[in-house]
């Protein structure tokens, strides 16, 4: 299902513009990774291989789905090892 982006008010993306965005990470991929939405206007923005803030494009989606699984599958193997 396609989510649509909910338009924007002039006042959120004046405001975002003007002081700049107030991101809140919506979701943690990894303990590296996190997705990040503003609070104000809701642009999303995940962390890069690089250590940079990208918007959240439907290919960065694919790849921190397929990175949490990993992540997840890591986890859980390590912690049934560990016992």
């Amino acid at each position: 299902m396609k989510k649509i982006n909910p338009p924007l008010s002039a006042f959120a993306r004046l405001y975002c513009n003007f002081f700049g965005h107030d991101f809140k990470i919506s979701k943690s991929v990894t303990n590296h990774i996190h997705e990040y939405t503003c609070k104000h206007c809701a642009i999303e923005m995940t962390d890069t291989a690089n250590g940079f803030l990208a918007q959240l494009t439907p290919r960065f989606k694919e790849t921190n789905d397929y990175l949490a699984q990993i992540h997840k599958r890591r986890r859980r193997k390590n912690y049934a090892t560990a016992s």
